[in-house]
């Protein structure tokens, strides 16, 4: 694994295409963590067990003894360990997120991922040394969004939410502001990045706040003599499933509903982002990083995606003009995937 550069540093952006990406990867629990390691991640981000992440799932995240061993488990490995603390305080909890940065400075994290200006400024005053990363929560889109939370917050990398198509990805990796991470792949949002009006509607709690957009003690699952199964979030009926049809958690973006005597996905269908075949364009434009989604996902999955993608980055950093993604690589990603679909998303847009 080649060394990694600081996360203050430009990486990618600093060059444009002549500098490698790196490959970032979520974690939910120890097992994810060593397994992201072990395939190949040159970065790893985990979240505490409270709502300070967006994935304030029960049994999912980790307590300080579990970032104590993947923090010496990564090190050992020259590899970084990134805290996500991307969600929205409400002022009387404030001094809980607040907590939460000092605990990822005195833990040593390479970086936090955070969305907050209240908690980017503390961090910023509190924690000069600990980088500070843009989460895509904080949806900054446009090079001036960029320089204003550099300019006041000092942010070392941004990443940039999944509503752009490539060739705005790359006006903005061209305005040089900070350096540049984005999605590679895994599950879509068809929201604002968690800025989620239906879930609110139906669970009467914001992701942005709460953690999460199906919170676990709103689903119930129903099994039925024909060996069908349904659920509900707060009542509300999501889906139905016929016997041995596998069943995703439960959001309601990516429900079946019956409109005009049909019964579909009405809003959005299961399927995840892959950009397998944009990773050339991506390297030109200078993005320094790509995200890999899924800190609720186990091992396995963190472990087979982060194995295709190593092998891709390194593909392309050995033959960059005659990279092509190979079909084993799409084969298992796509089995990895929501619905076994995947998509381009918003970065490929006919009409724009």
């Amino acid at each position: 694994m080649r060394p990694l550069p600081h996360p203050g540093q430009h990486g990618g952006n600093s060059e444009k295409g002549s500098t490698d990406m790196h490959l970032v990867c979520p974690a939910g629990s120890l097992p994810a963590f060593k397994a992201a390691v072990d395939a190949g991640a040159d970065a790893i981000y985990v979240g505490f067990r409270d709502q300070t992440n967006a994935r304030a799932f029960p049994g999912l995240n980790f307590s300080d003894n579990d970032l104590a061993i993947a923090r010496a488990y990564s090190r050992q490995r020259g590899r970084q360990l990134y805290v996500a603390l991307n969600t929205y305080p409400e002022s009387a909890s404030m001094p809980q997120w607040r907590a939460a940065v000092d605990r990822a400075a005195a833990l040593g994290a390479d970086a936090i991922i955070a969305a907050d200006p209240a908690l980017l400024d503390y961090a910023a005053s509190a924690c000069p040394q600990l980088p500070r990363h843009l989460s895509v929560q904080a949806s900054a889109t446009t090079h001036a969004a960029l320089r204003w939370y550099r300019e006041r917050f000092g942010i070392a990398r941004a990443v940039l939410p999944r509503v752009l198509s490539v060739e705005q990805v790359e006006r903005v990796c061209a305005a040089g502001v900070v350096p540049i991470e984005v999605f590679a792949f895994g599950s879509l949002c068809i929201m604002v990045e968690g800025r989620c009006q239906l879930s609110s509607l139906v669970t009467g709690v914001s992701p942005n706040r709460h953690g999460v957009c199906s919170p676990a003690h709103a689903v119930r699952w129903e099994e039925h003599a024909d060996g069908s199964r349904s659920v509900r979030l707060s009542g509300v009926l999501i889906d139905q499933f016929q016997r041995n049809e596998a069943g995703a958690y439960p959001t309601v973006c990516k429900g079946r509903y019956r409109v005009a005597e049909q019964v579909f996905h009405a809003l959005e269908e299961p399927t995840s982002l892959n950009t397998l075949e944009l990773l050339p364009r991506l390297r030109t434009a200078g993005v320094c990083a790509l995200k890999i989604e899924g800190r609720q996902r186990g091992a396995a999955y963190v472990g087979a995606v982060t194995r295709v993608w190593r092998q891709a980055l390194d593909s392309l950093q050995q033959q960059p003009a005659a990279f092509v993604p190979r079909p084993d690589w799409q084969t298992a990603l796509s089995e990895q995937s929501e619905g076994r679909q995947t998509t381009l998303g918003a970065y490929h847009r006919a009409w724009q």
